[in-house]
């Protein structure tokens, strides 16, 4: 058995939750490389030997489509439907109804409710999950607060912003042989935690103020561009920030978030746009945009940015 899975919080505890409701003891689980949405040679070899496939949290249909192995795949994001006759997909968008996480969409298949399904759900929509009846209720069950919950998510997550792989895939396990409240305890995820938060902190001290916009420029191994783009807007009010991470792996990062009172003045859409037609890698939606290029082009691309708030 193979379990391919998202590497946050709600894909590992979609896998979490996939292996105790089929009481499985000897199954691989593997994540694709961090950041990037395909299915590498690693993942293929593991597909070449598995029996049966699970693909969770990972919007991915294309992956799929010529696959010959019997294949299980939920998901809760908006995707086409699977044409492959031996994919089973499970997706509630296809029918236009939403689920707050993958987890919920597993929970709802399994008929397996637990703690687990809570977080995946708090991992994908943070505090909002906590106004849905089902997330307070196993809380409750595993005798966690909100706060906890939170933190829970943050040591989980915290394996992906590290950038470390194989840690993501072995949280499954951790999840599967440990107790919520041990976790909370577990050494090696708070020390993670803890170098993330000074890396955040880190950065934040070069905050460089054009009106109320934050330029905020680091360079770090850790993934963490997003983050410092929600506490710039989101915790410290700036109305926009564009962050940058000079060197993340040889490659430049570019994060730009504006707060929900902008969306009317800046046009994201068309700054993606005009990214995308330079040749850049450029993505987001009406609040975000993110942007991953050659270092020596970043200079490149925040013109292109600044030529739109001018």
């Amino acid at each position: 058995m193979l379990l391919i899975h998202h590497w946050d919080t709600d894909g590992i505890a979609s896998a979490a939750l996939v292996a105790k409701a089929l009481g499985l003891e000897d199954f691989t689980n593997l994540s694709p490389p961090i950041g990037e949405f395909r299915f590498d040679g690693r993942i293929r070899k593991a597909i070449e030997k598995a029996n049966k496939i699970y693909v969770l949290d990972l919007n991915l249909p294309h992956e799929v489509e010529n696959l010959e192995k019997e294949v299980i795949f939920i998901d809760h994001h908006i995707q086409p439907r699977i044409r492959n006759p031996k994919v089973r997909q499970i997706n509630p968008a296809l029918e236009g109804n939403d689920a707050p996480s993958a987890s919920f969409v597993v929970s709802s298949y399994f008929s397996l409710w637990n703690a687990w399904s809570a977080l995946g759900a708090i991992g994908d929509i943070g505090d909002r999950a906590f106004e849905i009846p089902k997330v307070g209720e196993f809380l409750k069950k595993e005798g966690l607060t909100e706060k906890e919950a939170l933190r829970l998510v943050q040591l989980i997550d915290s394996n992906y912003i590290v950038m470390e792989r194989e840690s993501v895939e072995k949280a499954v396990e951790i999840l599967l042989s440990s107790t919520l409240r041990e976790l909370l305890e577990y050494e090696p995820w708070i020390e993670n935690a803890e170098a993330i938060e000074k890396a955040i902190q880190d950065a934040f001290s070069n905050v460089e103020l054009k009106g109320n916009f934050a330029f905020i420029e680091f360079t770090s191994p850790f993934n963490i561009i997003s983050k410092i783009a929600r506490k710039a807007v989101w915790e410290a009010g700036y109305e926009g920030a564009i962050v940058v991470n000079r060197d993340f792996h040889g490659k430049g990062q570019i994060y730009f978030r504006i707060s929900s009172n902008l969306k009317e003045r800046i046009n994201m859409g068309d700054i993606i746009s005009a990214l995308k037609s330079r040749g850049f890698n450029a993505g987001g939606k009406s609040e975000v945009l993110g942007c991953v290029c050659e270092r020596d082009r970043i200079g490149e691309a925040l013109e292109i940015i600044n030529a739109h708030l001018r």
